[in-house]
């Protein structure tokens, strides 16, 4: 089934290797090949690359796949590891990250007989060879905005994104969401300080914007700046104050700093939709949102460093999210709306 424009080309190729004694690599079309394509933040990112690698992985171990991925370290990379990856015979290619939906959308033209898809992102205009999977982000965000305002003892607390895009819009509204609906709980206003670090791997930076908001007041803050977001939590531990992780379960990282962590369970969204590829579902041209209800987002089960109270409340909370009671914001206006028909506060800086 794979590259169809070029059969005849292999034929020759292939006839000619006999007559030279040359061997000519073929497909083996027994095994289904999966890459995956890292953003800049590299596989060990600690979150989003890490988790996508991970599923993989397991999606391998669970099915026999052939799976593997290539490190981008800059932007420009993109194109040319997409290119590279076409070349190893993949079934199913992966950009990993919201950045990459205009090189996928490029380099899927160019291969219309290779199947491409995007985690976190839609790609504009997709061609019919590529899926795209978002994250409902908004929904764990809500859920550990709500627990920072249940916590804090100072009426302050941080929100530290990467790049403002509408992908990160949903963690930064959904938390300050969840926040601002603790706060009319309690009776009392919450200040929301929030700030972007313009990269997904400048730890050193997003460790100098936690200490700033620390050292003003806030005893918690949520990072959802991929790699950049292991300073928050360095900071974290050097203030001795909370912070929230992203992504995947990062109380690890500082177990006695770590409140709780916003799961986007990339992990279980990439051996989802592998899975239903490789077992010849037509995806192509779709957009699939995936959430609580389909068990890819949440908190984690323990949360060692949060008051059991706080804990019972949360699942409550998650509870009203998944049967629609609570229906958490992704955009600035979707924000401004809920906090106006609820009679909340605005806190956010």
């Amino acid at each position: 089934m794979k590259r169809k424009g070029i059969l005849s080309a292999a034929a020759l190729l292939t006839a000619a290797s006999l007559i030279t004694g040359c061997s000519v690599p073929q497909k083996d079309t027994t095994t289904y090949k999966v890459a995956t394509i890292t953003d800049t933040g590299g596989v060990n990112d600690q979150a989003f690359n890490q988790l996508a690698w991970e599923g993989l992985q397991r999606f391998s171990e669970e099915t026999g796949a052939e799976v593997s991925y290539i490190e981008s370290k800059q932007a420009s990379d993109y194109i040319t590891n997409l290119d590279r990856a076409t070349d190893g015979f993949n079934d199913l290619i992966w950009g990993t990250g919201f950045a990459m939906a205009d090189s996928i959308a490029t380099v899927a033209r160019m291969n219309p007989d290779i199947s491409f898809a995007l985690i976190d992102n839609q790609v504009p205009d997709a061609p019919f060879n590529v899926t795209s999977v978002i994250f409902r982000a908004e929904e764990p965000s809500f859920i550990v905005g709500y627990i920072a305002g249940r916590t804090t003892h100072t009426g302050k607390v941080g929100y530290v994104g990467a790049v403002r895009t509408d992908t990160s819009m949903q963690f930064e509204y959904g938390y300050a969401a969840g926040v601002a609906y603790a706060a009319k709980e309690l009776g009392k206003e919450i200040e929301i300080q929030v700030q972007m670090t313009e990269s997904y791997a400048d730890a050193a930076k997003a460790k100098a914007v936690a200490g700033k908001m620390y050292s003003s007041g806030c005893d918690v803050i949520f990072h959802a700046a991929g790699g950049a977001g292991y300073g928050v939590i360095e900071a974290a531990k050097e203030w001795d104050k909370y912070v929230i992780g992203v992504d995947k379960d990062q109380s690890y990282l500082a177990p006695d700093n770590v409140l709780t962590s916003a799961l986007k369970n990339v992990d279980v969204a990439i051996g989802i939709v592998s899975r239903r590829m490789m077992e010849g579902e037509e995806l192509g041209g779709e957009t699939l949102s995936y959430g609580m209800k389909e068990g890819c987002a949440g908190i984690p089960a323990e949360n060692p460093n949060m008051d059991a109270e706080i804990q019972k409340a949360a699942e409550d909370i998650a509870e009203q999210i998944q049967n629609g009671e609570i229906v958490p914001p992704k955009t600035e206006e979707e924000y401004q709306e809920f906090v106006r028909e609820r009679g909340l506060h605005d806190g956010k800086q």
